[in-house]
């Protein structure tokens, strides 16, 4: 086979869930957005609804659609994005419960979609989606009358559990919601780790569920294995790759891999990322190229089949440190060519 295998852990996904849930007194739902932060949103889903979710959330109405055909009617599907122009039908089709951003939104909500669920999101401080103290203000006893399922808010450095902002935001979130009769949000994975005083009424893991940072015990769900194509042996001087970035400067071992840029690994890893074959360590050397992968083998004591990426030896969050990014990117970015083979629930 000339495509790597990424295999799916569905039992981990589960077993961080409930770790996770374990950590509060409250409900806790589960973000699938970026179909299953890429590991398969109906599949996450399938697994998820078993152990006991029933609340999921999507970025955009799309999102909703390979869920609800797994699943039908019986989760709760909520949209970040709200209300968008263009989505009124596959919201009201779907069941779907937009997270109003502005009264823009809630206007059109209003208008198209007459006594249809909906949520309401608020901005804290972040500055992203939501709606300010001032709109919210001049909207809420409307809003309110009309039950919105949840209100919610996102926080912006909850992976840095002594970041000022936390403590900010989450006087903001109550000055904006105490007193109102309505279930609220405000923690991701980050707010679950900071403690009781942010779960409220409802947590929404996403990364932690995956294996991802800041949940530094999860279980890591995933593992990436690479084949290899080809093996040549070269002189020292001889040089790898484009550009010639590479020089052996002893008689080394190449192995050629199965896997670039165009599988989501990303080309800033050229020379810094390191594959493993059992315990030992393979540097990859030369640039990251669309489809291939130039490592040194010279050093194991016989040739692989297969070097992996992602597995018992390095998280998505390694690859992320090599890479100058974060897990969640690595995570979504792994690409469609992979054969994924799923184990679990």
């Amino acid at each position: 086979m000339g495509t790597g295998r990424l295999i799916i852990d569905l039992d981990a996904v589960v077993a961080n869930w409930r770790a996770l849930d374990d950590m509060t007194t409250c409900r806790t739902g589960a973000v699938v957005k970026a179909n299953g932060y890429g590991l398969g949103a109906a599949n996450v889903c399938k697994a998820l609804f078993k152990a006991g979710v029933r609340q999921f959330f999507v970025a955009v109405a799309e999102e909703a659609v390979p869920i609800r055909e797994e699943l039908g009617e019986k989760p709760d599907i909520s949209v970040f994005s709200g209300h968008m122009p263009g989505d009124t039908e596959l919201i009201r089709a779907l069941n779907l419960t937009p997270m109003i951003n502005s009264i823009d939104q809630l206007t059109h909500h209003f208008e198209t979609l007459p006594g249809h669920s909906f949520g309401i999101q608020l901005d804290t401080g972040m500055n992203r989606l939501g709606m300010e103290a001032q709109e919210w203000g001049a909207i809420a006893e409307l809003a309110l009358a009309q039950n919105p399922t949840l209100v919610m808010s996102h926080l912006a450095c909850a992976d840095e559990p002594d970041h000022p902002m936390n403590a900010y935001q989450l006087e903001n979130f109550h000055q904006m919601t105490d007193g109102i009769n309505v279930p609220r949000s405000l923690a991701a994975t980050g707010g679950i780790l900071l403690g009781p005083e942010y779960h409220f009424d409802l947590t929404r893991p996403g990364i932690g569920l995956y294996g991802g940072l800041p949940f530094e015990t999860a279980t890591q769900a995933v593992e990436l294995e690479l084949p290899v194509i080809q093996v040549r042996e070269l002189a020292e001087g001889e040089v790898v790759g484009y550009g010639n970035t590479w020089q052996a400067e002893r008689p080394s071992k190449i192995a050629t891999v199965s896997g670039g840029y165009a599988d989501g690994i990303a080309r800033i890893l050229s020379d810094r990322a390191t594959l493993f074959h059992g315990d030992i360590p393979c540097k990859l050397v030369g640039r990251v190229s669309m489809d291939l992968l130039t490592i040194d083998i010279t050093d194991l004591p016989d040739v692989p089949r297969k070097l992996s990426l992602i597995g018992p030896h390095q998280t998505i969050d390694d690859v992320a440190k090599a890479a100058n990014t974060i897990g969640y990117e690595v995570l979504t970015q792994l690409g469609a060519r992979y054969n994924r083979k799923t184990f679990g629930k």
